[in-house]
């Protein structure tokens, strides 16, 4: 069902922009390049670094007023700002995208900005866009450029924010006042349209109107104009490309035919000098793995300092992450969803023509290993990283009866490698699996 809504949804904007010829398939070779991305890299980054603040909820959840929060920004300098270095470290990740917040919840623009509204280069010492460089640095290693923008804005006047009335002003008793705010809304998104031409778009906090109070249509048909390759994320009140999971991994294959799992690699989003608890290089990896195994993209989130370095954890983890994607890319990019559960008790992948099957095995494993229903004879299996031949044993299989054997791999320790070791079983043909409940 929510396939068939994103392609109606689809064929009703392109009759709006008067492309009634569409093809239903434009919309699949759109998502063709997200889809084998896997992995992009989430940055947050703005005056909440500055005293490691909540970013834009400190005040908005009343810990600190609006003019506490707000005041950050003469500490917002940008001095070691060096986006060739965060580019070389996102493109070491294995990543294929990266998505920066070019504005939060507070407002505050990361780009010059001509509405008359907060940014870096008027209100920080910053004193410049921030958007450009970056975007260049990651676009010529061939990186995709993505925007995060925040629908909504509380620290502007006309936005219904409780954070700068005492209450919330109801739109069908202000419209003007509400439409001064969107008009404002669509002039910073034309900016940064026309500007920085971003491959994807993540937008935020839809929660609080409807698809028409936020003229979602309009928002999707202006920047498709511009840029018709764009991917749209579905925080857009019903009118995005994918869905996007935020730290909950779900347990089984969603149903969509996209998703993304948007995580942090401590507790924050943003610059946060208190928060230790650091996820470690293999819980990354694991979690990882099993978004892959389920057919969906991982934005993995880091928070620099109010000057623009990298808090080394972060580094550790983007670097550690990249030498396993680098030994394991086979299984990992432009690769599909695994094999049900059950049929192996680990995450799995499929090559593109799905005569590839990619085994993960989390840490030091003993005893053979165990797949279930699969009818395929295996031609060869190898440890990606060190190309070690492992040997299998088929057990059970009946020579007149349909139901196939059980495969066991024989993974010896001294192969196996850091982290997760993954498996390629190259099959005869393309992946055929019994499911059935055996017989006589």
């Amino acid at each position: 069902m929510r396939h068939a809504f994103y392609l109606l949804s689809f064929l009703l904007i392109s009759a709006v922009q008067g492309q009634q010829k569409t093809n239903p398939d434009e919309i699949r070779d759109k998502m063709k390049w997200y889809e084998n991305a896997k992995l992009g890299i989430f940055i947050h980054w703005g005056i909440y670094a500055v005293n490691s603040t909540d970013e834009s909820w400190a005040f908005f959840n009343r810990k600190i007023s609006w003019t506490e929060y707000m005041q950050q920004a003469k500490g917002f300098t940008a001095s070691r700002y060096d986006p060739e270095e965060w580019a070389e470290l996102i493109q070491y990740s294995g990543a294929g995208y990266a998505v920066i917040t070019t504005k939060h919840h507070d407002g505050v623009a990361l780009w010059n900005t001509k509405a008359k509204h907060y940014d870096v280069v008027d209100n920080t010492p910053a004193k410049r866009d921030l958007l450009a460089p970056f975007y260049s640095a990651i676009r010529k290693r061939g990186i995709k450029a993505g925007a995060y923008f925040s629908l909504i804005d509380w620290s502007h006047p006309d936005y219904p924010a409780i954070t700068r009335d005492s209450v919330r002003y109801q739109i069908s008793n202000d419209y003007e006042r509400w439409q001064r705010f969107r008009n404002f809304m669509h002039g910073q998104l034309k900016e940064v349209n026309d500007l920085y031409k971003p491959d994807l778009w993540w937008f935020d906090g839809d929660w609080e109107h409807s698809a028409e109070e936020w003229e979602s249509m309009r928002i999707r048909t202006e920047i498709l104009r511009v840029n018709p390759l764009s991917v749209l994320n579905g925080r857009l009140a019903g009118w995005g490309d994918y869905e996007t999971p935020e730290q909950n991994i779900p347990v089984s294959q969603p149903k969509y035919p996209w998703w993304e799992l948007c995580m942090t690699t401590n507790d924050n989003w943003g610059y946060k000098v208190t928060d230790t608890n650091w996820k470690t290089p293999f819980e990354i990896i694991s979690i990882f793995a099993d978004v892959v195994s389920n057919g969906g993209n991982l934005l993995l989130d880091i928070g620099p300092k109010e000057d623009g370095t990298i808090p080394a954890e972060q580094v550790n983890i983007l670097r550690e992450l990249g030498d396993w994607n680098k030994a394991n890319r086979e299984a990992i990019f432009g690769s599909r969803a695994g094999i049900p559960k059950g049929h192996f008790f680990g995450p799995t992948t499929l090559s593109a023509d799905s005569t590839k099957l990619y085994l993960f095995v989390s840490g030091n494993s003993e005893g053979p290993l165990l797949v279930k229903g699969l009818t395929n004879k295996i031609k060869s299996i190898r440890v990606l990283g060190n190309n070690s031949a492992l040997t299998h044993k088929v057990v059970g299989k009946i020579s007149w009866s349909p139901v196939p054997g059980l495969v066991f791999i024989n993974l010896p320790r001294p192969v196996q490698t850091k982290y997760i070791t993954v498996l390629e079983l190259s099959l005869e043909g393309p992946i055929k699996l019994y499911s059935g409940q055996g017989g006589f």
